[in-house]
């Protein structure tokens, strides 16, 4: 899974794959209604891979945040009421207990939830891709040959 390729563009909702660059800027296609849009270079966008979720020990990665999520729904959307705060600040303790309670806002926790269940939809994340075998795992393997 890569985050890369995925873009959230400031004034329109939801998140874009990067299709193209050009001189001007990027072709971003939205990954709901795939519609595409051209971004320029004074527009502001952030890739997904820059974006890192605050903690009172630093900061996580949102790829680690949502591997969190994906883990704990088995794979499937994240089932939180983006209308009820107290719900997903309770869901956001459970994902990331250390998370810097005051300067993560409940509106960065919607979008963080909205964000997951998009990239769920669209069949964007796939962890599974991303596992290695480790040595040992290997070894079990072939001895059970």
């Amino acid at each position: 899974m890569e985050l890369e390729n995925i873009y959230n563009a400031i004034g329109k909702p939801g998140l874009y794959e990067l299709i193209s660059t050009n001189k001007a800027g990027v072709i971003i296609e939205s990954l709901t209604d795939k519609k595409r849009y051209q971004i320029f270079g004074t527009d502001k966008s952030a890739s997904l891979q820059s974006i890192q979720i605050i903690t009172v020990d630093g900061e996580v990665p949102l790829k680690d945040v949502f591997k969190t999520i994906y883990t704990k729904e088995n794979g499937g959307e994240c089932m939180v009421q983006l209308t009820d705060n107290n719900a997903l600040k309770k869901y956001m303790i459970e994902i990331l207990p250390n998370y810097d309670q005051s300067k993560v806002y409940v509106s960065d926790m919607k979008k963080l939830f909205s964000w997951y269940n998009i990239l769920i939809k669209a069949d964007k994340l796939d962890f599974l891709a991303d596992y290695e075998p480790s040595d040992s795992t290997e070894e079990n393997t072939e001895e059970s040959k």
